[in-house]
């Protein structure tokens, strides 16, 4: 098992940036991928970005590409999405997932409870 919080979900103006944060604990958590999901409102769950158990591979949805970066440490059991230039479109609950491997090419198996962004126009 292994369980994830999310934190630094806000309100913030297009243009402004923000740091989420996901703590993991349960299973070892530098030997699971991580990835960050997200739900707008009326809207089916998205992919975000994820990134590789080692850190070294990451990968993301084109519609963040350039703006958003995950990254993750490993000795605090914790990944993060540093979010800049914001749009209103990226308004919505944000999620983090386990896989269930050490690659993102795995599925999710643990999702964390969301962390709600808004970027006002």
């Amino acid at each position: 098992q292994v369980q994830l919080v999310e934190s630094g979900g806000g309100l913030v103006q297009a243009g402004g940036s923000l740091r989420l944060s996901c703590a993991a604990s349960g299973r070892t958590f530098g030997g699971l991928a991580m990835g960050w999901f997200r739900q707008a409102p009326g809207k089916e769950r998205e992919f975000v970005a994820a990134i590789s158990a080692s850190g070294g591979s990451t990968t993301y949805a084109d519609s963040v590409k350039g703006r958003f970066t995950i990254s993750r440490d490993n000795a605090k059991n914790t990944v993060y999405l540093q979010m800049n230039s914001l749009k209103p479109e990226d308004t919505a609950v944000y999620y983090c997932a386990a896989y269930s491997g050490i690659s993102y090419y795995t599925k999710p198996a643990y999702w964390g409870q969301g962390t709600r962004v808004t970027v006002s126009s």
